[in-house]
């Protein structure tokens, strides 16, 4: 726990910082994304597949930077893009002096990119909304307290294991612990909101809760398939920049995509 004060401190910093200043927002999720996709290539090739390290990273950085400057990219283009990545991918692969894992190689690399760069730029999209500040600090509010609500509740009372073969620390009583703990801070923040309304903030909160544990049970998963206890060793006591975000990352596209799509 000691270990954890000091990177959570600076952690909350940056992330209070990157909420309220735009430019820091794209910084940020720019480098948590590349720092994150480097852990996760990094914990698919220790089970033996070799990745495109370097196209995934570029391609990886290049979502968030152009949603952060808003360039306009149609379904056509977007298309377009997709098809190249994966033409450049194949030509890659046709480059090994070894035929081996190579569709693993690649379909591990576009998975990559879409479940962390993809899924965690929708914070940058969140950020631009009307009363994005006010958005996107709830959204990381209600996600990160589940996730503290259930290490501590957990800790303190954790018996009964929640899901052994994926993570056999976590329990049914920190999960429920974490839930709660999401539900009344975001209860608590969702007063400063004004362009939802009580029964939706309510909704929205118990989704979120939920979908948060999942996000991390999700990252449990690939650690677990992987070997890994963690994603990596950047944040003592906490991990790697994976093992922070992982939430976050099913999160921010339910959030946004309600904001947008269901109302």
């Amino acid at each position: 726990m000691n270990k954890r004060i000091v990177p959570a401190i600076i952690l909350i910093f940056t992330t209070i910082l990157s909420v309220v200043y735009y430019p820091l927002c794209g910084i940020f999720s720019c480098l948590f994304i590349i720092a994150g996709l480097y852990e996760f290539f990094y914990m698919v090739e220790k089970k033996g597949v070799k990745l495109f390290k370097i196209l995934g990273l570029l391609v990886g950085a290049l979502i968030p930077i152009t949603i952060y400057f808003r360039i306009p990219i149609n379904e056509g283009w977007q298309f377009l893009f997709v098809v190249i990545a994966i033409f450049i991918l194949f030509l890659l692969e046709l480059t090994k002096k070894e035929t081996h894992h190579s569709v693993l190689s690649i379909s591990a690399t576009v998975f990559g990119i879409i479940y962390i760069s993809w899924c965690f730029s929708f914070l940058i999209r969140i950020r631009q909304l009307p009363e994005g500040i006010m958005l996107s600090g709830f959204l990381i509010l209600v996600t990160k307290s589940s996730d503290m609500g259930a290490y501590l509740w957990g800790k303190k009372f954790g018996k009964t294991r929640l899901l052994k073969r994926i993570s056999p620390k976590k329990s049914l009583e920190g999960a429920v612990g974490g839930f709660f703990t999401s539900l009344v801070v975001g209860l608590i923040f969702s007063i400063f909101i004004t362009s939802i309304t009580v029964w939706e903030k309510f909704f929205l909160i118990i989704i979120l809760a939920i979908i948060a544990q999942l996000g991390d049970l999700f990252e449990s998963l690939v650690k677990r398939d992987c070997r890994v206890k963690d994603s990596g060793k950047l944040l003592p006591g906490m991990g790697g920049i994976l093992d922070v975000i992982d939430s976050l990352i099913f999160t921010a596209p339910t959030f946004y995509l309600y904001l947008t799509m269901m109302r």
